[in-house]
């Protein structure tokens, strides 16, 4: 039975293109990428067949955690620009037919908010509420903080303010605390100033970041332990899926995404985060429950390790599809929706994850890749620099070279505690593998110094990948086999069966085949047949008799064999 989506929103059969603005186009030669720079590269996207645009944060920052410490809800980091920019780049992407999505950030704020600065200004401010704030407690004569959750980024979720004698909880880094949305006015004034100010705007929907963590447990209880060795523990049981974050996506959508057109104009998508439990993911999507519209399920792209961690575990192919099934048919038979990506701003690239980045396997793999998403069922999601094969960056490069705060947190934390050579260099290998890093060098543009970025007599704000002579732009727009040429390709493919790829069943074939991930989508009449081999080997294989006498609609290499895969060949049999 193929899903019911008889009057599917626009969301539902989109492709959405993430641009992480710091990263994707200067314009002004300050070695940041802007507003203005997107705007220049609209045709880009256009061509490429995207329909819409989610740009990572641009409001007002003092860039601790580049962006998603939110300074000014309702002004802009300069060096991206003014509102007046995003205002233009709104009204291009309309022109250009595609849509505007930027982040919602409202679990925290930076710590130079207007609000939180009169927070801290006193324990009797009105705002004091606004913000989590404890004496903390008393332990063996001792000060301690108020319970045993550990911040996200390394240490205590609790951080120590002379002036007022309290502590603030920040579950991100310390200069961002969280807000209390137990506080009703707390709530108006984000619902007005955070995302009302944008929808007057324009805006076509919201990426709404750690969606699932506004509501605290009352008393702050301590965390249940789970490494007896460490002093902080991982919080989630005490602030994930509480009663009260159901209740604020409740309200946004009430009051305002309802006013602006609703579910069939706007877009939501939340960050789901550890969720893995599908009836809980329902609460959040269902239709009828009136909240998100889709989650972004990090299941299967977290395999291995965590998110802001650098532990990494082994993993197989059988984990990848099962969880990749799994969320695929979680809305068969239900009124939720559901989205597929391999990469974005907090994870390694795709290729050096799932594929090859040796050089005799890059392009193909990443083709391999593109087409395992754009076949799935879902609103498919592709990351700046995917589209042209972008990897993580080099080995070779030093510690200093990396930006992110969790990264250098991590690197400073084991140089304090004495860390041996043999420790640290462990670290390095998983920080090379995991770090955000990996997906927040500049765009590849072209062959030119910084790979066009930003101008030549400029410095980049982070270093552009090393490959960037070989792996940009330029040198694959008119390049028929090229990685860019393939995504078109099958972007437009996927267009042209929308509804069997984005609304179409999902069952895997062959499932105990550790080399290959082979499923069958339908729709109605229509059916289609994907074959992928994520090895760097031949492997044997005979399609099934339902598909035996259809030739392969798409494939990434020049001549498929009968009976065997190339390495990380790829191939769509289609039907009806």
């Amino acid at each position: 039975m193929s899903i019911v989506q008889s009057n599917r929103p626009w969301w539902k059969n989109a492709t959405v293109y993430q641009i992480y603005p710091a990263s994707f186009q200067d314009s002004n030669g300050d070695g940041f990428g802007d507003l203005r720079g997107i705007l220049s590269r609209l045709d880009y996207l256009r061509d490429l067949g995207v329909d819409a645009i989610w740009v990572c944060p641009f409001y007002d920052s003092p860039q601790d955690d580049l962006g998603y410490d939110v300074r000014n809800y309702e002004d802009v980091y300069r060096p991206y620009g003014t509102v007046a920019d995003v205002e233009a780049l709104i009204e291009g992407c309309h022109e250009q037919g595609m849509r505007f999505i930027t982040d919602l950030v409202i679990n925290h704020t930076s710590d130079q908010h207007e609000w939180f600065k009169e927070s801290r200004s006193s324990k009797d401010n009105p705002k004091r509420t606004w913000y989590h704030w404890h004496p903390g407690r008393i332990i063996d004569g001792k000060r301690v903080p108020p319970n045993n959750w550990r911040s996200s980024f390394k240490g205590s979720a609790w951080q120590w303010d002379e002036l007022t004698q309290e502590y603030y909880l920040h579950l991100f880094g310390k200069s961002m605390p969280d807000l209390n949305h137990e506080n009703s006015d707390l709530r108006q004034a984000v619902y007005n100033s955070a995302i009302r100010f944008w929808l007057e705007k324009g805006v076509d929907g919201f990426r709404i970041d750690t969606m699932t963590i506004y509501g605290k447990s009352p008393g702050y209880p301590d965390a249940p332990v789970v490494d007896e060795s460490q002093p902080w523990q991982p919080g989630g049981p005490c602030y994930r899926n509480k009663d009260r974050t159901y209740q604020v996506h409740r309200e946004i959508h009430d009051q305002l995404l309802s006013n602006y057109g609703g579910a069939q104009k706007l877009i939501t998508v939340g960050e789901f985060g550890s969720i893995s439990d599908l009836d809980l993911a329902l609460k959040y999507v269902s239709a009828k429950e009136c909240r998100i519209g889709m989650g972004l399920q990090f299941e299967t792209v977290l395999l291995g390790f965590d998110m802001c961690q650098f532990d990494l575990s082994p993993f197989t192919l059988a984990d990848f599809k099962r969880t990749h099934a799994k969320w695929q048919q979680f809305i068969e038979g239900t009124d939720g929706w559901t989205s597929v990506f391999l990469e974005n701003h907090d994870i390694p690239r795709s290729i050096t994850r799932f594929g090859s980045d040796a050089p005799e396997f890059r392009e193909r793999s990443a083709k391999m890749l593109a087409t395992f998403c754009a076949t799935s069922t879902s609103t498919l999601f592709i990351y700046q620099g995917q589209e042209i094969a972008m990897t993580n960056v080099p080995k070779e490069w030093p510690i200093e070279e990396y930006k992110d705060q969790n990264t250098q947190n991590y690197w400073n934390q084991l140089k304090a505690e004495g860390a041996d050579e043999k420790r640290l260099a462990n670290a390095m290998a998983n920080i090379q593998k995991l770090a955000r890093d990996n997906s927040r060098t500049p765009m590849q543009w072209s062959g030119s110094a910084h790979a066009g970025f930003t101008t030549p007599e400029a410095e980049p704000w982070m270093r552009v990948n090393d490959d960037y002579s070989k792996y940009n732009v330029a040198s694959q727009q008119n390049d028929p086999n090229s990685v860019l040429s393939f995504y078109r390709l099958v972007l437009a493919l996927r267009k042209k069966y929308i509804d069997l790829f984005a609304a179409g069943t999902f069952s895997l074939v062959d499932e105990e085949n550790h080399k290959t991930v082979v499923f069958v989508k339908r729709f109605h009449d229509q059916a289609a047949l994907v074959v992928c081999n994520f090895t760097s080997s031949s492997v044997a294989y005979s399609v099934p008799e339902e598909f035996h006498s259809i030739e392969p609609l798409l494939s990434n290499v020049d001549t498929s064999s009968p009976g065997a895969l190339a390495p990380y060949e790829a191939r769509v049999h289609v039907k009806g």
